[in-house]
């Protein structure tokens, strides 16, 4: 079977996150207008259940089974690698059950606890299914992912997205079209809202049985590997059980560890903020004005950090993070292989095609954030100035996290995937110090949540890198190709500050369609000018999986 290069693989990955964002906020704009406030806090409460489980089981699922495909494709052992398949198949099934039966029994006490109304409770029911149907496509993610095969992970994922916009908004617009008839089968006085919110997640649940339902349409074709073959040395199905939960378990650790930077945020922000206003309420006026002494200022400055700076802060780490899975495979088999030198070139060339597309984000993020902000979120003037202010302090960090996912991969590649959860805590011990100790200062408490993000992911990205250069022998020397790519990407940071003072007074999308442009315009001018970097550059390109 032919395999795909690395930029191949990375190119299909990132394409397929382009047009999952893309149809995510066509699904999440117009659901918004149908349910209103109310009726996504009903839909927000089934994601609030959903998502720690999807972090503990089907994030480390596929990156397991790609690792341990890959390992086992590499050495030709082809038996293996498809024993490993209906191990995983049969194994995760009865673990997406289980998770299934676990948020229907607790949907009820779940939805009293965080919603304080057990109506949420419909919509938390109609997400149970999504952990069985989640577990069967990340199994057949990662087995073609570790077969160096992308298109399957990016095709089912267009579909899931397509299927979500289509039966979610169709389902909830029903029910609102058809508002007796629907509530005929349900207790009298039940609201419509929550029925709704739960036909929309309904419909979140049919888009991960579409995802399964592709892969079977694409069983049928067989898999690319040859169908008779031998492996050499037949692994056993108690001994592939440990492999996968070994490999498994320190990822969905690590990605749960993640989220604890937002619970800390919660539990920490809006505290110290009412805090503030006690003891410091003069410096408070003086920076933020009257609203600094209104009751609700501490909920505003937590709102406008996590759901404005944060989303915005979120979408290049989530595009970047494709190239982690196109070089994890990559890594896999070089490393079964004993190729230490292609491992190298695999860190070295992740890193390069990662910093070409987070260092001019970040900065014409950073350039332009007040005018993005604004153009997201009209009408939200207050809120936009400070999640502007907050989303500088995060960019230092977004570019750390940017670097370090691919590493991440790289690390689970080889077999050290314990690593990242290890690094991880100390780093959100950081996190926690640093909100503590940055909000209690008036001067830089807006700046404090996301100075400290930034020395956390700073921090984790340091003891990553150090612990892969040693393993591989590498000199940070092999890191100077991405010099040029920061001097490139700060005359594209110039140009669009000077082209977003120059055209100030037109309307604000043409103002960043002309600063943004231009800026792209000087970052490919200058990469094409500085040979060195253009010949790494084809480099990269050429790369292919080893």
């Amino acid at each position: 079977m032919k395999t795909q290069t690395f930029l191949k693989g990375s190119f299909i990955l990132f394409l397929s996150a382009l047009i999952t964002k893309a149809l995510g906020a066509l699904f999440k704009i117009p659901l918004t207008m149908l349910l209103g406030g109310v009726g996504m806090g009903y839909f927000g409460c089934a994601y609030g259940l959903f998502l720690p489980i999807y972090a503990l089981s089907i994030t480390g699922l596929s990156t397991a089974v790609a690792s341990l495909v890959a390992k086992e494709h590499g050495a030709g052992h082809i038996q293996n690698v498809r024993k490993i398949r209906r191990t995983a198949r049969l194994l995760f099934a009865g673990v997406g059950l289980l998770l299934s039966g676990f948020i229907w029994l607790f949907a009820v006490p779940f939805a009293r606890s965080t919603a304080a109304d057990t109506s949420a409770a419909y919509a938390i029911r109609m997400m149970a299914p999504a952990a069985f149907f989640g577990c069967l496509a990340a199994v057949e993610r990662g087995y073609y992912e570790g077969l160096c095969n992308m298109y399957p992970t990016a095709i089912s994922q267009a579909v899931e997205s397509i299927a979500k916009v289509v039966c979610g908004l169709l389902f909830s617009h029903y029910i609102f079209t058809h508002e007796t008839q629907v509530l005929a089968y349900f207790p009298a006085g039940t609201p419509i809202l929550p029925i709704a919110a739960a036909a929309a997640v309904l419909g979140v649940t049919l888009s991960t049985a579409c995802g399964v339902l592709y892969f079977f349409f694409r069983n049928l074709g067989g898999d690319g590997l040859p169908k008779a073959a031998s492996s050499s040395a037949s692994l056993s199905i108690g001994s592939l059980m440990r492999s996968l939960f070994q490999i498994m378990l320190p990822v969905a650790l690590g990605s749960f560890v993640t989220n604890l930077t937002s619970l800390i945020d919660l539990c920490t922000m809006m505290r110290c903020f009412d805090h503030l206003q006690q003891t410091q309420a003069a410096a408070l006026f003086q920076k933020f004005g009257a609203v600094a002494a209104e009751s609700t200022f501490p909920a505003l400055v937590y709102g406008a950090f996590s759901g404005m700076a944060l989303t915005v802060f979120n979408l290049v780490p989530s595009v970047t993070n494709m190239f982690g899975k196109s070089v994890l495979p990559c890594a896999a088999q070089s490393w079964a292989k004993g190729q230490k030198e292609a491992v190298q070139k695999q860190l070295q060339s992740v890193l390069f095609l990662t910093a070409l597309i987070a260092l001019p984000a970040a900065g014409g993020l950073f350039c332009l954030s007040d005018s993005i902000l604004t153009l997201l979120y009209p009408g939200q003037e207050t809120a936009c100035r400070i999640a502007a202010e907050s989303l500088r302090s995060l960019l230092p960090g977004m570019v750390f996290l940017c670097f370090t996912m691919p590493l991440f991969s790289i690390l689970q590649g080889i077999g050290r995937a314990d690593l990242p959860v290890k690094y991880m805590l100390p780093c959100v011990a950081v996190k926690l110090l640093g909100n503590i100790l940055f909000l209690q200062i008036p001067a830089c408490s807006l700046l404090g949540a996301g100075l400290s993000t930034s020395l956390c992911y700073a921090l984790l990205f340091g003891m990553t890198l150090f612990s892969l250069c040693r393993m591989l022998g590498m000199s940070l020397r092999g890191l100077k190709p991405i010099l040029p790519l920061c001097y490139a990407a700060t005359m594209s940071i110039t140009t669009a500050y000077l082209f977003r003072n120059l055209t100030r007074a037109m309307p604000l999308p043409v103002m960043l369609l002309c600063s943004v442009g231009s800026a792209v315009v000087m970052y490919g001018v200058v990469l094409l000018l500085l040979e060195k970097t253009a010949n790494r550059l084809r480099e990269g390109l050429c790369l292919r999986m080893v």
